[in-house]
């Protein structure tokens, strides 16, 4: 088990004359200049933001409309083809939303997609993967705020699987569940610039 304990300093020495110096040349440029080396997202403006996420480059390409803006590396399912059920290990085509961001996830930082689709939903009612209301439900969650939970129960979890996620942690890893994954330093990014409702576009 975790447990906390107060430091115990047995002693303080003067700071190396050399350090102190390369300490104090770094911090003088800041006052004259107050945006030096800002986070890249913090000078990202993006009018149309939007992002293609191709399977087999294994890339996440962000576009402002229709200027590429920058390529990142990521990782998908593990399974190749487009998601079908819960459990396959792939990762759904389409183009889906973001609609929740989740600043406590498990995957470091991770960005909601509005997966399964519309049409998802009527292809599991014709192949009885799903019920009427499962249907139904998914519909009227696609509809609705996607930030709040019940919404998400309604739409994530049926038989045709859900919560595909933009997400960190994928440093070291050959291939997700079915999410996307980055490193971390790029989820940062991608989390500080887009916002909901954002299109991702997953191809093959």
């Amino acid at each position: 088990d975790p447990y906390a304990v107060p430091a115990q300093p047995t002693g303080w020495g003067c700071a190396d004359t050399r350090d102190t110096l390369r300490e104090m040349t770094g911090i003088l440029p800041y006052p004259f200049a107050p945006d030096y080396r800002l986070p890249k997202a913090l000078t990202m403006h993006l009018a149309h933001p939007r992002v293609v996420v191709t399977k087999s480059a294994r890339t996440l390409q962000l576009f402002d409309g229709s200027a590429l803006v920058k390529t990142y590396p990521c990782i998908t399912g593990s399974a190749p083809g487009d998601k079908q059920t819960e459990g396959d290990r792939k990762t759904p085509l389409g183009t889906f939303r973001i609609v929740f961001k989740n600043p406590e996830s498990n995957f470091h930082l991770s960005l909601g997609l509005d997966y399964p689709s519309a049409d998802d939903a009527h292809r599991g009612l014709q192949q009885h993967l799903i019920t009427q209301q499962q249907h139904d439900d998914i519909l009227a969650a696609l509809a609705s705020d996607l930030s709040l939970a019940e919404n998400q129960k309604k739409l994530w979890y049926t038989p045709l699987g859900g919560e595909i996620f933009l997400h960190g942690s994928g440093e070291g890893r050959n291939g997700t569940a079915g999410c996307v994954a980055l490193s971390n330093a790029d989820i940062e990014e991608l989390f500080t610039i887009l916002p909901l409702h954002t299109p991702v576009t997953i191809l093959p």
